[in-house]
């Protein structure tokens, strides 16, 4: 049996149905269910749905053998699990974004806004540039805007967000999609299910880039 948690929300239904159209459909689902696990009764396959952010946590710490989990998570948690394929869904970007017209003054430390602290940091160390973290939960994008920040660090999918409130981005740090990850303890005692799932996974990914 293969143990799989995926992200509560739009993304995981995606992945679910990908995962129906190669075989391992559970028919103990029920969208309409507030329930949080489905145990297939062929005995093949669970289903976790947890929130996005935990998916990597369920997976390192074995309770799933496999998720499905943003890249904006693992680069920022670094969880100690197999990256194995990216699906390609989920699509958006990490970027630096400030009001229009900002400029950088390098001789003060930045102020930076952000729900990703490792993130930021990690990429402006990468650059010698003195940074202070503003650690927010939600709407980012007020922080510049009231003065509490220089620039944020955060997710871009349309820009439709910043535009509206007047900011910009300067500067990408990384693509973002959902990745397919494995539990290392799993893989290795479930390595013939877990490969297989995988490539059938990228499989029916490659055939709909290419349609």
């Amino acid at each position: 049996m293969i143990n799989i948690a995926l992200p509560k929300g739009r993304l995981g239904e995606r992945v679910y149905k990908l995962l129906c159209a190669i075989g391992y459909g559970c028919d103990d689902y029920d969208e309409n269910s507030r329930k949080l696990i489905f145990a297939d009764t062929k005995g093949e396959v669970n289903y976790f749905w947890v929130k996005p952010s935990d998916v990597a946590v369920y997976v390192e710490l074995g309770a799933a053998d496999v998720g499905v989990a943003g890249k904006d998570i693992l680069d920022e948690y670094e969880p100690d699990i197999y990256e194995l394929a990216d699906l390609r869904l989920g699509k958006c970007r990490m970027c630096v974004a400030a009001k229009r017209g900002w400029r950088d003054d390098a001789g003060v430390p930045l102020r930076v806004a952000t729900k990703f602290p490792h993130t930021a940091e990690k990429y402006y160390a990468e650059m010698g540039r003195d940074i202070e973290i503003i650690k927010l939960n939600g709407s980012i994008e007020l922080a510049p805007v009231l003065g509490i920040s220089d620039v944020i660090v955060d997710i871009v999918e349309t820009g439709t967000t910043l535009k509206e409130n007047d900011l910009c981005v300067y500067a990408q740090i990384s693509d973002i999609s959902a990745r397919l990850i494995a539990n290392k303890s799993a893989y290795k005692f479930k390595y013939g299910q877990i490969s297989s799932l995988c490539e059938k996974l990228k499989g029916v990914i490659d055939s709909d880039k290419n349609n």
